[in-house]
Formats: structure tokens, sequence, C-alpha cells
């Protein structure tokens, strides 16, 4: 019997896929460090406290802009700015991005792989589903490198990042990207995310069936906005989410 309705399934990932086990905000002055020490070991004669102070404002500021504008700032253009104004504004890429790497390579070793996350996967690809993962983040390389270090690369057929697209969810362009990589229609696509107000509000908006997945989800600490957002269905765990299908489909 032939599948009456999906096509293609869509993940977020960290939260959904992945899950992040470490201290945040300690992890942060560590990354900021190793960004330093990495520009410093290039040559640049930076004060310490003033400039991870410089940097981590100027990413906040950042970040919260793109929560409303929907583009995405990426580390290395906020990185770019930053020394522009420390009197560096000729740099060369490839020593910015060994210095971005290092950073990111702290918070790498603190994301795990959900236990469900690989037969999951291979069961939807068993199914003939084709898959896809859309990640919000600043970095696209260290979207890249967290995906190779989960071993997950090989189920999908497409991967998008925000930093690599300049947009991010919850805005349609890059749901509409997605599914024209396979040349579909919104109504034959499903996402599956974390995030309310990117994954959902975004897969609603761009007319895809949208799956919460909320295991990660402090429920509690939601806003009003938030939870006005409806998901057409909500699972507690990606093993749920086949027998779900199944459901859907016939």
């Amino acid at each position: 019997m032939e599948r009456c309705r999906f096509e293609v399934i869509l993940f977020d990932l960290g939260s959904t896929l992945l899950y992040f086990d470490g201290p945040w905000s300690e992890l942060v002055r560590e990354m900021h460090q190793q960004l330093y020490f990495n520009l410093k070991d290039s040559g640049l004669d930076l004060p310490q406290q003033a400039f991870t102070q410089d940097f981590r404002s100027q990413m906040e500021v950042y970040h919260a802009r793109r929560e409303t504008d929907f583009r995405e700032y990426t580390t290395m253009a906020i990185l770019k700015k930053v020394l522009e104004g420390w009197g560096y504004p000729a740099l060369q890429d490839e020593e910015l991005e060994k210095a971005i790497a290092a950073m990111y390579a702290v918070s790498q070793r603190h994301w795990q792989i959900e236990e469900d996350t690989i037969q999951t996967l291979q069961i939807l690809g068993d199914r003939g589903y084709h898959l896809g993962l859309i990640s919000n983040a600043g970095d696209d390389a260290d979207v890249q490198m967290l995906i190779d270090n989960a071993g997950i690369r090989y189920y999908f057929d497409l991967i998008l990042t925000s930093a690599g697209e300049s947009i991010r969810k919850p805005d349609p362009h890059i749901f509409r990207t997605a599914l024209d990589h396979w040349s579909i229609k919104p109504h034959q696509a499903v996402m599956v995310g974390d995030t309310l107000n990117a994954d959902i509000l975004g897969a609603n908006n761009a007319g895809l069936f949208s799956i919460w997945i909320n295991r990660r989800v402090d429920i509690s600490g939601l806003s009003q906005e938030e939870k006005n957002i409806q998901p057409d269905a909500t699972i507690s765990s990606l093993a749920e989410l086949p027998p779900l299908l199944e459901k859907l489909e016939w």
C-alpha cells in the first residue's frame, strides 16, 4: 500500500535530536577565553577582559535582534565587527575560523545524542521517508561538527542552518528552501522540533504539519505568546514519532 500523505520529515537539532548537558554560563566564559587566546596566538594585541566583555555584549545585542527580524547574524560577522572596533579590520577568514572553531569546541563536548535518535531515524528511513534538518545557529561549521560527532549525517538528504541561509526559523523562507529541495508541497512535509516560536510557528506559517517534542522543554517557563502557538501534534520522545506518523498516514 502506498503512503497517502507525507514524504519528508524535517527535524530541529538541539533539544530534539541532541541535548546539552553542561553549565551554560560557565562554559560561555570558557568559550570566550578560548576565542581570545586563539586570537592572541595569531598576533592580535587585545586586552582580555575588555575584549571578551565587548564580544559578549555584541553577541547579546545581535542575538536579541535576530529573534525579532529572523535574520541570522553569524558569529563570524559579529567577531569581525568587534575586531574592527579594536583596530583589526582586515583579518583573514581562515584565522577567524580557527579561533571560532576553538571556541565552539568547548560547547561541543557537552552535546549528547538522545538515546532514541538513531533508532528513530533508521525506522523512518527504512519506511521511505526523506529526512532533512533545519537548525537555527550562528555558526554553520559548529552545527556540521555536532552532526558528525553524533554520527547522524548519513540519515539526512538535506541539512540547512540559519547561518548558511542567512534566515532563521520561523521565517517561512527557510522551510520553503527545504521543500524546494524535494519539489514537494508544504502539506507533504512534517516539522519536528522543541521550540514553539521557531519550529512550530514556522511550520504552521509555512503550511507544514507541526509536531512539538517537549521532553526538554521547561513548560512552566513558557510565555503566554508561546502557549498560544498550537502544534498539530505533541510527543514526549522521538520513539513516539514513527507510530504517530503511521496513524496519521492511513
